[in-house]
């Protein structure tokens, strides 16, 4: 798509060396806007900007700039550029790194500059006059492309949500020059990295019911209870999504004198993953039943002790960071004693030499700041938990992780945001963004709980192979799909990795060749 319309994306400085300066022997008219999606008004608007010059540049606002609602732009700025540069009356388009045109209009110096009716409708407005004032600084002129009908990006938005996710992700790889084949070698190479997850161990507890009806005397439902399933959660399955890609594994964690330590070591066993356990038998381990009924999750029952652990299983667990060689250090924070914000600075300070750190802090019920982990090179929060960490409930997404990430003096951000994504955010550099939207790539939605934890698994084996964030973030993204996809904690592997990639590639390919 980029290789098909990508000669007509240029720079300030390459169409000002197009066009050269004026008086010019081609007249030249600009449009400005965010063009998040293409519209008949736009359509209108550009062609009747057209019918006026010979050439046309369309500019685009940045994605930094673009404040029009929570979760916008919808499309990211490479996409909205190649949008307008699939136009035939579009020569060329310019993506504005400026919160207003003013820099572009005075460096360009177009001979005309086209707004919309509705900005001069009620009078003019201050923005446009600003504009306006800039034009008049070396002779061009304004121009009021007609307004009898309008329409409204974000009304259609409102309306209907389109499904981009294959586009934008096709924009984003090619861009950072990331493809499929390249992804596929990515996750292959997972298998020799050293890991070592440091949490709260869970045990998920499946039971599935038959509704009989409202109970005679009370306002309750009556159930029959069928079968059970367990599946290890929390820090425990974190580490076997990192095994079920190849990782050499080792999980830290605190366990009760109970059946279910028993149930996690032999799992952990069979999974091939070196556990060391603090047995605690003053407390239980973790166990969470939830009661299905026809699909549905009626109840949720939970078994714990939050109490902070005892100085013994806290010295214990620093000795085991001290004495392991890994590549990445991950800790996963459900709040049930392991972590505090007493603990939190040892454990992190007996982590040996310069390995790469990445934490998750799951506390929707619970008290857990995700700001704990400063200074971590990847982290992973929720929506909810970023809100709570910056006790912000009201700034829009975007902003919302762009403070999270300079509080948290973090490398990498991913802010998931359910079926909406994720955000994901970096300091740019050299890097063509800061950050990025991934869409959901869930196909049929069976269950959600426990994709989080393959985000965290995924994205921190690459990061530590290859640190490429863009990489990890798209691969963690599959793998959260892939694990929503399915009933239970189950972990994500490289081949259901590869078989989604696969997938994925088929559909954005197909319709859009890089």
């Amino acid at each position: 798509m980029l290789s098909l319309y990508g000669r007509k994306i240029k720079t300030r400085d390459e169409i000002r060396e197009i066009i050269g300066p004026r008086p010019r022997d081609k007249r030249v008219i600009m449009c400005h806007g965010t063009f998040d999606i293409i519209h008949p008004g736009h359509l209108r608007h550009l062609s009747y900007a057209k019918e006026k010059a010979d050439l046309l540049i369309a500019s685009v606002t940045c994605d930094d700039f673009v404040s029009k609602g929570p979760h916008r732009p919808y499309v990211p700025e490479e996409l909205r550029a190649v949008n307008l540069a699939a136009l035939e009356v579009v020569d060329y388009v310019l993506i504005d790194r400026n919160n207003t045109p003013i820099e572009n209009i005075l460096e360009i110096q177009p001979d005309l500059f086209a707004k919309g009716y509705e900005y001069i409708s009620d009078g003019v407005r201050p923005k446009t006059q600003e504009e306006t004032d800039a034009l008049e600084t070396y002779g061009g002129e304004i121009l009021f492309t007609p307004g009898d009908v309008v329409y409204s990006s974000s009304a259609l938005l409102q309306m209907q949500t389109p499904n981009l996710a294959h586009e934008k992700l096709a924009v984003l790889m090619d861009s950072e020059g990331i493809t499929f084949d390249s992804l596929r070698s990515t996750v292959r190479s997972l298998a020799s990295v050293r890991v070592h997850v440091i949490g709260d161990t869970i045990v998920d507890k499946y039971t599935t019911c038959a509704l009989l009806g409202a109970a005679p005397k009370s306002p309750t439902f009556s159930v029959r209870e069928g079968s059970s399933e367990l599946f290890v959660g929390g820090a425990a399955i974190v580490a076997e999504h990192a095994r079920a890609l190849g990782a050499d594994v080792r999980l830290s964690t605190v366990l009760g004198q109970d059946e279910l330590k028993d149930f996690v070591l032999q799992r952990m066993s069979e999974q091939g993953i070196e556990v060391l356990a603090q047995v605690d038998p003053t407390r239980p381990t973790t166990l969470k039943e939830r009661f299905i009924v026809e699909g549905q999750r009626m109840l949720q029952v939970d078994r714990v002790d939050n109490r902070v652990v005892s100085e013994r299983h806290q010295r214990g667990l620093q000795s085991d960071i001290r004495d392991s060689t890994a590549d990445v250090y991950i800790f996963s924070d459900f709040r049930h004693g392991i972590f505090h914000h007493s603990t939190i600075e040892p454990l992190v300070s007996s982590i040996p030499g310069d390995a790469l750190k990445a934490g998750d802090s799951q506390v929707s019920n619970r008290w857990g700041n995700i700001l704990d982990f400063r200074g971590f090179d990847l982290i992973t929060p929720n929506e909810r938990e970023a809100r709570f960490a910056l006790a912000d409930q009201d700034s829009v997404v975007r902003p919302l992780a762009s403070r999270l990430y300079r509080e948290a003096s973090c490398r990498w951000l991913i802010l998931k945001l359910g079926e909406r994504g994720m955000l994901c955010h970096r300091s740019a550099g050299e890097q063509p963004r800061d950050f990025f939207m991934i869409d959901s790539f869930v196909e049929n939605l069976v269950d959600p709980l426990g994709a989080g934890d393959s985000v965290l698994a995924t994205t921190s084996l690459v990061l530590a192979r290859s640190s490429n964030f863009v990489a990890g973030a798209i691969l963690g993204s599959m793998a959260a799909a892939i694990a929503c996809e399915r009933e239970g904690n189950i972990p994500v592997g490289l081949a259901d990795v590869e078989d989604k990639l696969d997938k994925v590639a088929k559909v954005t390919e197909m319709g859009h060749p890089l």
